[in-house]
């Protein structure tokens, strides 16, 4: 189960990054609530896994996830140009987060 929240909660931290962009420093209520609403799940996604998982691994996968879903969707949206190169690099961040899994 603690895998499956930190996994969640790495997806809501790419949410909420997204949103916090897209807030223009926060005057812009929908974008700013999501962020907070985001923010505060994915941090609280986060402790309950530390529950059972290690700190170190547990962080880790959390931000690789945010990381390489944030840059996903913001080459999809347009505002981050795509390369092959971003996109082997991001391959390579995935292949770690499984790692750590596998490795677990």
């Amino acid at each position: 189960m603690s895998w499956f929240v930190l996994v969640l909660s790495g997806v809501l931290e790419a949410v909420w990054a997204t949103a916090l962009g897209r807030s223009e420093g926060l005057t812009r209520p929908v974008p700013t609530a999501t962020f907070l609403v985001a923010l505060a799940l994915s941090m609280g996604g986060l402790g309950y896994a530390m529950r059972t998982l290690p700190v170190g691994t547990s962080y880790a996968v959390w931000v690789g996830i945010g990381a390489v879903l944030t840059v996903v969707v913001a080459m999809v949206t347009g505002t981050e140009s795509f390369s092959v190169v971003k996109a082997l690099l991001l391959t390579g961040l995935v292949a770690c987060i499984v790692g750590l899994k596998l490795v677990h």
